[in-house]
């Protein structure tokens, strides 16, 4: 059986080349298309992770199954040239979160089926997320029972795996916002405690013993904690070394694994830096990718309008917020204030609620207008200038073609490497 690459990631700080690993975490298609472009030339794998509300059995909000998931990503590495061996699948916060208004037995019996079909399809890297009640039960479950039911799920898991595939390695702990991000802006963090990160995982080994799935523990490669960084609609917190040194010390407890960091976006290429070196060796990214490529369909969007006015009935601006305004579930309770204050949200938030709604058909549809009103032409400088001035340079240079699929991957790119030289630093 081939090893899992990632088995052995709590080894990378001591030796040359990786010290730690991106976790692409989208089912965007010009996202992980840029991702494996980033990746391609470097020695790292690609990791890309799939959330339970965006991929599950029920179709999640992209409408895909794991093996959907699989499928697709697949596709685009085909494209794209990328070597399959070099692509991790994982899963994330892989728990009852789907269904948590269902009482749980019910809500796990689905959890249990949604990481047996993200198992039985390959992916890789399982994060084990049961810290959150569901129907009559308090809205964070004690330590003892987010166990219990972490280890059950691993169970279901490791049934379903392919007996000749890669083995997955596990991820445990929850110290972030529910998916989706946090719900307000966000004033201060605590770090989590060096015992909470021990506890957490004392408990979690009890509880796969008494499951009898102990050589399943021995895949458990990381602890998600919360280092101190998190953005909400209008804020980032930054990371500080100095605050998460008790915690980053702590590893030294915890011989053969790493911590991985949730809510990464928006930080600093100085920052993601900071946090690989610290033990966080795990980034995930999610929407902080899809933010600046908003920026950039936004920014072809206003070069197109310049170009060709009144070629085309709506904006992609106009199309976006007529999708969100007729289904307003994946934003509406995240974003507050007046009407003009929750426009502004809508498309502009750090929270990137805007990217449950670019796979839906209307969005796709008014993607694709655009593009192909720009087509492969050539756009003006001056207007790449005005409308996407951080890719003017290397347009002004010649590194970068003046065309609208180029600077739209360019712009993910150029996020992702801040990722990838983080963690060859």
């Amino acid at each position: 059986m081939t090893k899992n690459p990632l088995q052995s990631i709590a080894e990378w700080r001591g030796r040359p080349g990786p010290s730690g690993i991106p976790s692409i975490c989208t089912a965007h298609p010009v996202v992980i298309e840029a991702a494996m472009n980033c990746i391609a030339p470097t020695p790292l794998s690609l990791l890309i992770e799939a959330t339970c509300n965006q991929v599950n059995q029920d179709g999640g909000y992209t409408g895909m199954t794991p093996a959907d998931f699989r499928r697709f990503v697949e596709g685009i590495a085909a494209r794209t040239g990328f070597p399959l061996e070099r692509l991790i699948l994982g899963g994330d916060h892989l728990g009852p979160n789907p269904w948590k208004n269902l009482p749980a037995d019910q809500a796990m019996e689905k959890a249990e089926t949604m990481i047996r079909d993200y198992a039985a399809a390959g992916f890789t890297k399982l994060h084990l997320d049961c810290s959150m009640g569901c129907a009559g039960e308090p809205v964070a479950l004690d330590d003892a029972e987010t166990a219990s039911r972490a280890a059950r799920l691993a169970a279901a898991a490791e049934a379903a795996r392919p007996a000749d595939g890669v083995a997955p390695v596990y991820i445990i702990g929850t110290e972030v916002p529910i998916p989706g991000g946090a719900m307000e802006e966000i004033e201060g963090l605590e770090v989590t405690h060096s015992d909470a990160a021990q506890t957490t995982f004392e408990v979690h080994r009890r509880a796969f013993a008494d499951a009898g799935i102990s050589d399943a523990f021995a895949r458990v490669i990381g602890l998600v904690v919360q280092p101190g960084v998190e953005f909400g609609n209008h804020n980032v917190i930054d990371y500080d070394p100095v605050a998460a040194a008790e915690l980053s010390a702590t590893l030294d407890k915890l011989p053969g694994l790493v911590f991985e960091a949730h809510s990464t976006d928006y930080q600093t290429r100085e920052a993601l830096t900071a946090l690989v070196r610290d033990g966080f060796a795990i980034l995930k990214v999610g929407p902080g990718l899809t933010f600046v490529l908003r920026e950039a369909l936004y920014g072809l969007d206003a070069i197109a309008e310049e170009l060709f006015p009144g070629k085309r009935s709506q904006t992609l601006r106009q199309s976006m917020e007529a999708l969100m305004l007729d289904a307003p579930a994946n934003w509406d309770r995240y974003y507050h204030g007046t009407d003009a204050e929750r426009a502004l949200q809508r498309h502009f938030s750090y929270s990137d609620r805007i990217r449950y709604y670019w796979p839906q058909p209307g969005a796709e549809k008014a993607v694709t207008e655009l593009f192909d009103l720009l087509g492969e032409s050539e756009l003006p400088e001056t207007l790449i200038g005005q409308y996407l001035g951080g890719l003017y340079p290397d347009v002004r240079a010649g590194k970068l073609a003046p065309r609208a699929g180029a600077l739209a991957l360019a712009a993910v790119d150029r996020l992702a490497q801040d990722y990838v030289a983080a963690c060859l630093d």
